[in-house]
């Protein structure tokens, strides 16, 4: 717990943070079992005490400026800043870090937050990151499914083979109306963005460096968790939908339950990443929901790490940082930490 903070390795470059570019695998392999004999850190598997770092979507379509949904926070250049941290953080503290778990926001073009899924009775689609679809926009005929994108939907079993598109059209009804019943996020139109093979979907390069070096000095891998395929509910926290059952109460998704067991079998949590208003937000809610449901002195292992997250903030159309903020409070009332990444691991408790 009182291990020294390492220095930084010389081929971290805080110039290449914000840019997407190829890794040299077999060279940092070489430098990272150099770096673990120079320093004597440890295989995972020897630690006592075992952290695990969860890293919420650090990817690039949130985290590298120009991308679909990069989360610049209220700086402008929130994402960017936090990954500098990041990585700083990672290098810093290899010998206290047992496992890096990574997740990733994963879609396809045709899920219920894209506007394809949605159609006017012009034949318009919802304005991406300008929409918010509400069950008043459903009973108005605003909005309605596409029926257009019923065939290539992997629809539950329980859809009526019959009439497909009335069970689509009356579950639209239901996520919205069952968002607000929740207390959740309103439906947002989102533009394409994570999207499975492409570019956006990968892990910032100068994090999955870290990473990696992390994975061969101390001889642990890196977990990486898909999130967010289900095209019937977006999936901003980790550990569960936003929606779990149709309008019959029918499952259409469920609980990441296994994930839940793996984090809390961890003596110490720590969670960052993006964006802190959205997926950051509900997995922290989610934990802490779970958490209280079986024991609540298991709060005072998971730390949030305050200056490696930052809100959505979309200047003149949304911002997100009070609800960030609220999250993180709310989190703190019940005994989770809140913590800096600048400061010693040692001084966190």
């Amino acid at each position: 717990m009182s291990t020294p903070q390492l220095p930084l390795p010389e081929h971290f470059d805080v110039n290449q943070v914000d840019k997407v570019w190829r890794i040299p695998y077999q060279e940092r392999q070489q430098e990272a079992l150099t770096w673990a004999a120079q320093h004597s850190i440890p295989p995972a598997s020897e630690d006592d005490f075992r952290t695990c770092l969860l890293l919420v979507d650090v990817q690039n379509t949130f985290c590298i400026p120009g991308y679909e949904l990069f989360v610049g926070g209220r700086s402008g250049n929130g994402a960017v800043a936090d990954n500098i941290r990041l990585c700083q953080f990672i290098y810093r503290n290899l010998p206290q870090i047992t496992k890096i778990a990574c997740t990733l926001d994963t879609h396809t073009a045709l899920q219920i937050f894209h506007e394809v899924f949605w159609i006017n009775d012009t034949g318009e689609h919802p304005l991406p990151l300008q929409t918010l679809i509400t069950p008043e926009d459903i009973e108005t005929g605003r909005w309605r499914v596409n029926p257009a994108v019923v065939g290539s939907l992997n629809l539950p079993s329980q859809v009526p083979a019959s009439n497909p598109y009335a069970w689509l059209q009356a579950y639209g009804e239901h996520y919205v109306k069952r968002l607000t019943e929740d207390g959740k996020y309103p439906l947002a139109i989102w533009p394409y963005h994570a999207m499975l093979g492409g570019i956006g979907h990968a892990v910032v390069s100068a994090v999955d460096e870290a990473c990696f070096f992390h994975t061969i000095a101390r001889k642990t891998q890196t977990h990486y968790e898909i999130k967010g395929q289900n095209p019937l509910t977006e999936n901003y926290s980790v550990l569960r939908p936003e929606v779990l059952n149709d309008t019959d109460g029918e499952p259409i998704a469920e609980k990441n339950s296994t994930f839940l067991q793996m984090l809390l079998g961890y003596d110490r949590v720590i969670i960052a990443g993006q964006a802190k208003s959205h997926c950051v937000a509900w997995t922290v809610s989610d934990l802490l929901a779970e958490i209280q449901q079986t024991d609540s002195e298991l709060a005072k292992k998971i730390y949030l790490v305050d200056d490696l997250t930052s809100p959505v903030v979309v200047p003149g159309i949304v911002d997100y940082t009070e609800p960030a903020d609220a999250a993180f409070n709310k989190a703190a009332d019940a005994r989770m930490n809140i913590v800096q990444s600048t400061e010693p691991m040692a001084q966190w408790g």
